[in-house]
């Protein structure tokens, strides 16, 4: 028996699998992992740099978006809770649950903020970050792949 759990344990190292629950010949076992949500920061706008003024005196400066340029917008300060896994997205532990966070509020670091289930294993899924919720990047019962934003976060 201690040979089975310790064989299932070592078969979830390495993967994303957070939970498993087995029953085998009227025995339960049931594992528990911890998987950390990465954090990933995304990259800044790339700016374009600013055209030299023309050496004709009666040149006008044209409005930035005349050229077909873009002005360039201000980074996004705000950092991304990830999906570990590919999975079910589910923002409450249960239809009639209040959300674990919704946009506005302030969350500390190891706070969960949803669910994933995959393969009927419910994961938790942590902030690494503590800061204000600005979005909620995914909607509740809707899949979304390894990767994914699943919430954005104003860090403090």
């Amino acid at each position: 028996m201690v040979n089975r759990i310790k064989a299932l344990a070592e078969a979830l190292e390495g993967s994303d699998v957070g939970e498993l629950d087995l029953t085998e010949s009227g025995l339960r076992i049931h594992i528990r992992r911890r998987l950390e949500a990465e954090v990933v920061a995304l990259p800044q706008t790339l700016t374009s740099a600013p055209s030299a003024p023309s050496a004709h005196p009666r040149a006008t400066r044209a409005h930035p978006r005349a050229n077909g340029v873009a002005p360039a917008a201000a980074p996004d300060p705000t950092v991304a809770v990830i999906a570990p896994l590919t999975g079910v997205f589910y923002a409450s532990a249960s239809p009639t649950a209040d959300p674990y966070v919704t946009v506005g509020d302030t969350i500390q670091a190891g706070q969960t903020v949803c669910m994933l289930e995959a393969m009927k294993v419910f994961n938790e899924i942590k902030s690494e970050v503590a800061g204000k919720v600005t979005a909620i990047a995914a909607t509740s019962g809707n899949l979304v792949q390894k990767g994914d934003a699943l919430i954005r976060v104003q860090p403090v």
